[in-house]
């Protein structure tokens, strides 16, 4: 017997469960085995191997390790030289090295990758993304960024001829180098300035024309995410407009681009990760697109960071029950397991059904990316589902996994637990790339411009949600109504389209009894402003035995 064995043995007589680790978050996940069954044997093989990986000790430590050794910025050099660099703890280098290895930041570029499935690159993707979020999410930030910053590249094939090579490598390299002088680089953004926040148009940042479409900026950002990144995405004022930049950290000759930053935020979650305060003058950067349509071009790439959004929330609520669900499988309370105690069961097992929906919402969302560009069903899809998925995967993520960390009790308020990195980490994407309040703008934006794009929407849901469809849709419509005479309603019809397009997923699906469960206690039922809510008509041990199989 090993002394790992032995000391699980002596733990169990003193009720206390053995870790969530070494459990394979792919194959224990019914709901993404499913979603990616269709997929090449090669493909649910890397998945697997993923799965396996990111719930191994070795990777918690990595993750654990990153998160506590927080990024350290060194503005001056023992000279009095202006540095402006970000050290990070080597855990983090690790993760990203091992990220960017398997393509998260460039894949669904990439002609070369997963060439038997170009068809379902984001969906892929989704799938590696859902995964690695389980182990640590602060990497995947700039790993987001550099991803979606090739829509925004495409908008100046000269620069897109550049620096599409080097994004697409998967080879990770942290060097403080010129971005042409490195194996591979990394792509952050900054949007937000002090004055403005959300309201992007009331940046102050200026650029001023150098030579066609080379610009010189100057100004500051409040959040500029991953500093250390070898250039980022800014906006910035011209004599037309508002533009948008790609802006090199480093000139070729290895100088500074004027970039000065000013501090790290000190953040909630997301702590592996940097983002910074920055000011610049001097600083060079090339146009992407027209020098008055910086807005619409950024928007491509933001789009893209939003299902990001979605996919982490999905997988770190995934996650963090997951750990609960396995913790109450191992712990006895009066008599018997935690699990089997009839309000426990309905709690986890209500949790079970918002983190499944969520998960078949996101997966959708990534189907009509692959497939929008050839069938306007899914075009119509993507445009109207986007804000939606990202609201309320992102916004139902902190209180569902603050009741989880609850389900645990006193050990899941410890930081030694995956659980407490998850919780400080969920808030982020509900804030990051557009709060609750501006994903429902953007919704009405959508119905202001294009309200056929809701019918088409509307006319998929009906035919997934089967005999729940014309009640559903109505509904749906009453919402539109209101929210076209009160944009304050704008929330209650973003809720109640996600919740209706979950459902759809889930029996479009076959999960005919986690749908049922579902819709008539979301759609159907009274208000709710906990979890556990669930009546007798649902089985809620087989809910949670379906959705978290136990092991063995």
């Amino acid at each position: 017997m090993t002394s790992a064995n032995r000391t699980d043995d002596k733990l169990a007589e003193l009720n206390q469960p053995s870790l969530w680790s070494g459990i394979n978050a792919y194959r224990s996940d019914p709901l993404i085995v499913d979603l990616t069954a269709a997929l090449p044997r090669g493909i649910r093989e890397d998945l697997e191997n993923m799965g396996r990986y990111v719930t191994s000790p070795e990777a918690q430590e990595l993750a654990r390790m990153a998160n506590q050794g927080a990024p350290q910025l060194r503005t001056h050099g023992p000279r009095g030289e202006r540095l402006d660099v970000v050290e990070f703890h080597p855990a983090w280098h690790a993760l990203m090295r091992r990220s960017m290895s398997v393509g998260l930041h460039s894949s669904v570029w990439d002609p070369q990758a997963d060439t038997d499935a170009k068809d379902e690159a984001h969906k892929v993707r989704a799938a590696r993304f859902y995964l690695t979020a389980q182990l640590e999410s602060g990497h995947l930030c700039p790993l987001t960024m550099t991803s979606a910053s090739v829509a925004a590249l495409s908008a100046s094939p000269a620069v897109q001829k550049d620096w599409a090579p080097k994004i697409l490598s998967r080879k990770y390299d942290s060097s403080n180098r010129p971005a042409m002088q490195k194996s591979a680089v990394t792509i952050g953004m900054g949007m937000t300035e002090k004055q403005g926040g959300t309201d992007v148009r009331a940046n102050r940042s200026a650029a001023e024309k150098v030579s066609e479409g080379i610009y010189r900026l100057s100004g500051h950002k409040w959040f500029m995410s991953a500093p250390m990144s070898d250039a980022f995405i800014m906006l910035a004022q011209t004599k037309e407009g508002m533009g948008c930049f790609l802006v090199p950290r480093l000139l070729e000759d290895g100088s500074a681009n004027g970039l000065q930053f000013q501090r790290l935020k000190d953040k909630v979650g997301n702590r592996s990760n940097a983002s910074c305060e920055v000011e610049f003058t001097d600083t060079f950067g090339f146009l992407l697109g027209g020098s008055d349509a910086g807005i619409r071009t950024i928007l491509d790439m933001v789009t893209l960071t939003r299902l990001d959004c979605a996919l982490a929330s999905s997988g770190i609520m995934r996650a963090s029950l997951a750990e609960a669900v396995h913790h109450t499988r191992g712990r006895s309370v009066f008599g018997k397991m935690l699990v089997n105690q009839p309000i426990m069961t309905r709690v986890l097992a209500d949790m079970a059904l918002d983190v499944a929906a969520a998960t078949a919402l996101s997966f959708r969302l990534a189907d009509a990316f692959d497939k929008a560009r050839g069938n306007a069903e899914e075009a119509a899809y993507a445009r109207v589902m986007t804000p939606v998925a990202k609201y309320w995967c992102c916004k139902i993520a902190p209180a569902l996994i603050y009741e989880a960390m609850e389900c645990i009790g006193g050990n899941g308020y410890i930081e030694e637990r995956p659980i407490a990195r998850h919780y400080r980490e969920a808030p982020v994407n509900a804030i990051w790339e557009g709060s609750g309040n501006v994903m429902a703008l953007d919704v009405l934006r959508v119905l202001n411009r294009g309200k056929d794009l809701f019918e088409t929407v509307f006319a998929g849901l009906a035919r997934d949600l089967g005999p729940a469809g014309k009640k559903t849709i109505d509904v749906l419509r009453a919402a539109i109504a209101l929210c076209e005479q009160d944009e304050g309603a704008a929330r209650l019809l973003v809720e109640q389209l996600a919740l209706a397009a979950g459902a759809a997923e889930l029996y479009r699906l076959g999960a005919g009894r986690i749908a049922d469960a579902f819709i008539e206690t979301r759609l159907a039922g009274g208000w709710r402003s906990t979890y556990g809510m669930l009546d007798s008509r649902f089985d809620a041990s087989y809910i949670v035995d379906l959705l978290y199989p136990p092991a063995g």
